[in-house]
């Protein structure tokens, strides 16, 4: 009997217990979620520093992003604004990549470029490459005129779209560079014996048509007259003892963009003149002929 009260006690003491521990977990949580003013700040300082210096990264990354692409605008328009203000007017101007490069000259004295080689069928195709021999091109009447071409030049018949035959200058200059080198005295011969165009004619037109040739060169060389400067090195020369001066002609040089000019003209040829309709050309008016050759 007093065995079955004590366990009776026991458990009512045990029940007394875990209802106080049930009181006092329901407690705990309350006490929990009782945060002081700083443990509930932080966080959110934390979160919005965290959002600023992201918005921060970002502002900075789109700013010189945009930037960049401003200042190769502004270099554009300059390399645009430079080739407009020192070149003659054509639509190529408005048609070509005006971006200027720095360029070292491969100025060696002594080691040779295939351009340099005595004439054969591989240094003809190098200097043709550049598009020297390029057909003619044709551009609208008001370029055309706003170019500096008059009536007095050949234009396209009005049924097939008009406007004037032309060819890129810059290309002409190199087709005259070439007629130059293919006359040099230890070229001369290879030329004339293969019957090449150029001397396949009377020795008069010929020499004109050279001495045309060399003094445009000669223009253009002054026209576009080169502000740089080159200096000399100490070498080291067969036969001497002592280290010698000798100029060195590898400079570097601010250039246009010959390549986009020279697409441009090959995208531009009229067709081969076998494939053109005999009235292809404009016919002449008397008032247009003048009475002499330029």
């Amino acid at each position: 009997m007093s065995s079955g009260m004590s366990e009776d006690k026991i458990s009512f003491a045990g029940t007394s217990e875990d209802s106080d521990s049930d009181h006092d977990s329901e407690l705990l949580p309350k006490i929990r979620k009782r945060r002081s003013p700083e443990q509930t700040l932080l966080p959110s300082i934390f979160i919005k520093s965290l959002f600023f210096l992201l918005g921060l990264i970002l502002g900075i990354t789109i700013a010189t992003i945009v930037s960049q692409q401003i200042q190769q605008g502004i270099e554009m328009d300059l390399d645009r604004q430079c080739a407009m203000r020192t070149s003659q007017y054509s639509p190529v101007l408005n048609e070509v990549d005006h971006a200027y490069s720095i360029t070292s000259f491969n100025g060696s004295f002594m080691k040779e470029v295939v351009y340099r080689l005595q004439g054969s069928p591989r240094v003809d195709a190098a200097w043709e490459a550049l598009g020297i021999e390029y057909r003619a091109s044709i551009i609208p009447e008001n370029e055309g005129i706003a170019s500096g071409l008059t009536k007095h030049h050949v234009q396209r018949a009005k049924k097939y779209g008009g406007g004037f035959f032309v060819n890129v200058e810059g290309l002409h200059h190199l087709h005259c560079l070439n007629l130059v080198r293919k006359s040099l005295y230890f070229n001369y011969n290879y030329y004339k014996a293969i019957g090449d165009d150029a001397f396949d004619i009377e020795e008069n037109i010929f020499k004109s048509h050279l001495t045309h040739c060399l003094d445009i060169v000669r223009q253009v060389l002054m026209c576009n007259v080169d502000n740089g400067v080159l200096g000399q090195v100490w070498t080291h020369q067969p036969n001497t003892k002592q280290p010698q001066a000798f100029p060195d002609f590898n400079t570097r040089h601010k250039c246009k963009n010959y390549e986009a000019v020279r697409v441009w003209a090959e995208a531009h040829q009229v067709p081969p003149d076998e494939e053109l309709p005999a009235d292809y050309i404009a016919p002449w008016d008397t008032d247009d002929v003048i009475p002499y050759i330029p």
